[in-house]
């Protein structure tokens, strides 16, 4: 991306781009932000799918840069029929903290934006509040942070407005540990956020941060609100995801690198009465809570149902190695396969169970 000067004045041919800048024009009076467009549009061929992204110098909190997206919502002439949402409804805002001797922006956070931004106008998924996803290492790369996860919350400083083009919604990208990512699994996005905020105010990215967990005050903190409330996370993406009727039992096959997570939320879902979703690329598996162990096909895939005793014995029998694994009481048979993790080149790097 090339820094470029900016025209803050007002075009009715970029009313959704006016309205981003408008929204930010109160938290910066009189700042130029250092702007980064795109040589080649995507509509022609280019590979970074927003237009461009602003970034402005912050003192609140702490010093730091506020990276905004210029690209999800509609910048020009409302295009699309939908009356109620500007675009994909949504721009993304990063907040990462400025280094000691540091005077321009680093450039890595608008190549994360243009990444999740390709993700979007790739697969035509959008982000919300509460969303978060593992970054598959660190979220700056070539770098030795342990942060490696992102959640998206609701910019603390950019509420949603109404634009000529529809309603838009700043969303915070937020990089976090694996600890604290395991947390937001445990319990929900919003209530991790917000017991961190006092210690991440405005949700400051600082890549040189520890885990905040290691101050067992804090995870104990939210331990306890897991505890009271149950989690929040309703589906589990995975890679791997098959079953198959054997007479009278039905044998769920899954990874090994899965097998940790399901253990976990499991009984943080049906024990507060709310289910839990398999999903891979081809196949849907539901545990839902109920009064009785059954298995049955439901028309998107199938559907376990585990009372008190069968969640009980499922979690006493099932491990992450490879094997099978008779669920007593229930018709279900869990069976354990090996995950390979491969690098970006598809070789194996690494094999679990």
């Amino acid at each position: 991306m090339d820094e470029q000067d900016i025209d803050m004045t007002t075009d009715n041919g970029t009313r959704g781009w006016d309205a981003i800048n408008a929204a930010l024009a109160p938290l910066y009076p009189g700042q130029e932000p250092r702007h980064f467009g795109t040589a080649v549009p995507y509509t022609l061929g280019g590979r970074d799918p927003l237009d461009g992204i602003s970034v402005y110098r912050s003192g609140a909190s702490r010093p730091h840069w506020h990276y905004v997206s210029y690209g999800l919502s509609e910048l020009y002439d409302k295009q699309s029929d939908d009356a109620d949402d500007s675009g994909f409804g949504f721009e993304l805002t990063f907040r990462l903290a400025v280094q000691e001797g540091e005077d321009a922006p680093p450039v890595w956070p608008m190549n994360l934006l243009q990444n999740l931004a390709r993700y979007v106008f790739g697969s035509g998924n959008v982000f919300e509040a509460g969303h978060h996803m593992d970054a598959n290492g660190p979220i700056a790369l070539d770098t030795d942070t342990c942060l490696r996860h992102l959640a998206f919350m609701p910019d603390p400083q950019l509420p949603a407005r109404d634009t000529p083009n529809g309603r838009l919604v700043f969303l915070q990208v937020i990089g976090l540990s694996d600890a604290e990512m395991a947390a937001i699994k445990r319990w929900s996005t919003d209530g991790v956020l917000q017991a961190l905020a006092p210690r991440m105010p405005l949700w400051i990215t600082d890549l040189h941060r520890a885990s905040l967990l290691e101050d067992p005050a804090l995870a104990l903190l939210l331990q306890q609100g897991s505890e009271r409330e149950g989690s929040s996370t309703a589906v589990l993406f995975v890679e791997t995801l098959d079953w198959r009727e054997e007479g009278e039992a039905v044998v769920l096959v899954l990874g090994a690198g899965q097998v940790p997570n399901l253990l976990e939320l499991l009984p943080l879902r049906l024990q507060h009465g709310h289910p839990l979703t398999l999903v891979s690329r081809q196949r849907e598996w539901e545990f839902a809570p109920g009064a009785h162990d059954a298995v049955t096909r439901v028309e998107d895939g199938m559907r376990c149902t585990l009372g008190a005793q069968g969640l009980a014995a499922l979690q006493q029998c099932v491990r992450p190695e490879r094997g099978r694994y008779p669920v007593p009481g229930t018709a279900l048979v869990v069976e354990v396969v090996p995950t390979v993790l491969r690098d970006a080149q598809d070789r194996v790097v690494r094999e679990i169970g």
